[in-house]
């Protein structure tokens, strides 16, 4: 089994985007918008050096809203028949005309639509069959199991090759399509010591490319050393204590910042960063710079999911918030401009200190380095901040041991505001790229 090249069906769904926005305009409606998103892709997992599982998916959907005079009705049909098509589009319409009048419902403003389609190298199919995906799985597995004798177990490893269509028109005569690649794997292994303590850890590597992906021996060694590691893990005392988020962690906490600069976090009042813009949030050498055209790139765009033209832009200039992240609707609610951040970001770049993770522990010298945060503890509305988190202890610049069952606690503004340093080796695997970041201080909630 291998995995079918998905462009050869591009025209077709330009089609039935074409047929439905046709149609909805002959039923009277004052403007509609349809997206159609295809997936197709090949899973294979294995434990223990033995498949455990191929998959082959293949879904996706059309979605059709059309507006009456600020009325607006969605519907959806995996159909692509012609007669299904306008079946769902009488339904979205029927829904319309019974909805409630939005003056904020509507396509974005037809300047902002984008014109210009350049290639941004997403798109890199490759014909691959579910037995070199488990020979890839079974690689990393193998890698693993032979790094260290502590590694008693796998939890599992799993390659996938799945490839995309994404096509997008509206009444304001926009139709554009474009396909995109994505490749994976994963391995996720178990040990133990002599004490009886055991722990468990993965890594994992995503590239447009196949031949991009980090190497299966690369991956299950990496598994294997993160898991040992963590091996003897004890408490902390509760304090403060400097903080480092490993890069991979430290993505997630400027997820949090895409959260509260959402328009829709910003109209409904539920944002820890509202009438933020403008303001100095971070040391005044922090810099996030948004690519929407990286080539390439996990998250690389030429439009968003309403056919606005996206554009380099900087997020946070000199620490002070530049923009909010807005779409049609959420900018007519807060009588703003759209930023064409309909369906999330692009390639944020965050600027760095130009020191690698080992002298930002020199830097740092004693604190924690936190390598797994859990729980959902973070206030969206106050910007509170308390998870569960594993890591090491540090000390006079050196990891001393594993640590776990803490809890770390501050407020994201204050976060934001006392970060020290990021380093310069970068998560790679995020939409958003940025190194390991060094937090003045923060609460330490252990024995």
């Amino acid at each position: 089994m291998s995995v079918p090249f998905i462009d050869a069906e591009l025209p077709a769904l330009k089609d039935a985007v074409a047929t439905a926005l046709e149609y909805a305009r002959s039923l009277g409606t004052s403007a509609a918008e349809v997206a159609i998103s295809k997936q197709q892709g090949l899973s294979v997992s294995s434990r223990l050096k033995e498949v455990e599982t191929v998959e082959f998916n293949k879904d996706g959907a059309l979605g059709i809203t059309v507006y009456r005079d600020g009325h607006k009705g969605n519907s959806s049909t995996s159909d692509l028949s012609p007669e299904a098509i306008k079946e769902a589009v009488r339904a979205a319409d029927g829904i319309a005309r019974y909805t409630s009048e939005d003056p904020s419902a509507g396509l974005a403003d037809a300047e902002l639509m984008a014109t210009e389609f350049p290639n941004l190298d997403v798109y890199h199919p490759r014909d691959c069959s579910a037995e070199e995906l488990a020979e890839l799985g079974i690689a990393a597995e193998t890698a693993a199991l032979a790094t260290d004798k502590r590694i008693t177990n796998s939890d599992g490893a799993s390659a996938n090759a799945h490839s995309s269509i994404k096509v997008y028109g509206n009444s304001h005569g926009f139709l554009h399509g474009y396909c995109s690649s994505r490749y994976s794997l994963s391995c996720v292994v178990i040990g133990a010591d002599d004490q009886g303590d055991m722990q468990r850890d993965y890594d994992y590597t995503v590239a447009r490319r196949f031949e991009q992906l980090q190497s299966a021996q690369l991956i299950g060694q990496s598994a294997a050393h993160k898991t040992v590691s963590r091996l003897g893990a004890r408490k902390l005392p509760t304090g403060k204590l400097p903080v480092i988020f490993a890069a991979d962690i430290a993505t997630g906490l400027l997820g949090h910042l895409v959260g509260a600069i959402s328009g829709s976090s910003l109209y409904r009042k539920s944002s820890f960063l509202q009438d933020s813009l403008g303001q100095t949030l971070f040391p005044e050498w922090f810099n996030i710079h948004e690519q929407p055209h990286l080539l390439g790139g996990l998250a690389s765009a030429m439009y968003d999911s309403e056919g606005v033209a996206t554009k380099d832009r900087l997020i946070v200039d000199n620490g002070a918030l530049q923009t909010y992240l807005l779409t049609s609707y959420s900018a007519r609610k807060l009588g703003m401009k759209n930023t064409g951040h309909a369906g999330g970001i692009y390639n944020w770049r965050v600027s760095d200190s130009g020191k690698n993770l080992a002298q930002l522990l020199q830097q740092m010298g004693t604190g924690l380095l936190v390598t797994e945060v859990m729980g959902q503890g973070v206030n969206s509305v106050t910007g509170d901040y308390s998870r569960g988190a594993a890591g090491f202890y540090v000390e006079n610049g050196e990891i001393q041991y594993p640590v776990e069952e803490i809890t770390i606690a501050s407020n994201l503004k204050d976060m934001y505001r006392n970060i020290v340093a990021v380093s310069g080796d970068r998560e790679q695997r995020s939409s958003i790229n940025t190194g390991a970041i060094f937090i003045e201080q923060m609460k330490i909630a252990g024995n």
